[in-house]
């Protein structure tokens, strides 16, 4: 390989001049902006456990939407499974039980509710490992038009609520005094992060979603008390590092190793979120902060 063909692989914008990765990169964009407002808002209220519990929600949506339009179905069918999800993970919170545990439940019903619709269906199996491993590489602009409008609704739910959300985070019974609706303020929060999973699940799949909307967030809090920073920190990190796992599946590649991209760009995000809880260590900060709420609300 010639000199030039070396610096034009090793350019971190040469490989996503071709549309097959642009796309993915559009979506990885939209997706740390979403990190930065609805992964913000689940590391204020400590909802990591309610995301992860909706990654599996959909699952039964996944083979009812397999069943009834093929590859086509599955968005859809994630879809609506993670809105059902989300309200009724509101509702059983609201009904006195511990979040914890109404995750615990709606994921184990949402999940064996899917595994049987699996296995009594024949040749679905095939459609469903797209959503569970990935497809990044091969996302289409429908995909992309689909998970973008997600994303967007998702950010603007968030965005919309942001001040009563904050607040109910910081004294959830302080707002129910004040007269917020709490538990709308709770369904919106839910049906922002089912949204943004459900997108992500698209292109990173749902087994590794979670890292694309939890890890910018979890690193810019490693980094800063201030809420505001945490927000911009977050699309940063959530930008730089997305980029940085699509160029380093471009070179891997290139060394004849067929990486998984969703993989890659998880793992690299990890890798960033270590060095950030260093960076974090050096300054001084890693051990006793107050709560992001209370230092965005100074």
């Amino acid at each position: 390989m010639t000199a030039p063909a070396i610096a034009a692989l090793l350019d971190p914008f040469t490989p996503f001049a071709v549309p097959f990765m642009a796309r993915p990169l559009l979506l990885l964009l939209a997706l740390a902006v979403a990190a930065g407002t609805v992964g913000v808002l689940v590391h204020l209220r400590r909802l990591e456990f309610s995301a992860d519990g909706l990654t599996h929600a959909v699952f039964p949506g996944l083979a009812i939407g397999a069943v009834l339009g093929g590859a086509a179905g599955l968005l859809p069918g994630a879809i609506g499974a993670a809105l059902v999800a989300a309200v009724v993970l509101a509702l059983i919170a609201r009904r006195g039980q511990p979040r914890d545990t109404a995750v615990a439940i709606v994921l184990t019903s949402f999940f064996s509710l899917g595994v049987v619709l699996v296995s009594a269906t024949e040749g679905i199996a095939g459609s469903l490992s797209d959503f569970f491993f990935g497809r990044l590489l091969t996302i289409t602009w429908g995909d992309l038009w689909i998970a973008l409008a997600l994303i967007a609704v998702g950010v603007a739910l968030v965005a919309a609520t942001a001040r009563a959300q904050l607040f109910a985070a910081f004294d959830a019974a302080g707002a129910r005094r004040a007269g917020l609706p709490v538990l709308a303020l709770e369904m919106i929060g839910t049906v922002a992060v089912a949204l943004v999973v459900v997108a992500a699940s698209a292109s990173v799949g749902t087994l590794l979603a979670l890292a694309v909307v939890i890890v910018p967030a979890a690193a810019a809090r490693a980094v800063t008390g201030s809420l505001r920073a945490a927000i911009v920190v977050a699309i940063l990190f959530g930008a730089v590092t997305g980029w940085l796992g699509l160029w380093l599946v471009v070179q891997l590649a290139e060394l004849g190793l067929d990486a998984a991209p969703g993989a890659t760009v998880a793992l690299t995000m990890i890798a960033g979120y270590l060095l950030a809880l260093a960076a974090g260590a050096v300054r001084g900060r890693g051990r006793r902060r107050a709560p992001l709420a209370v230092a965005g609300t100074r």
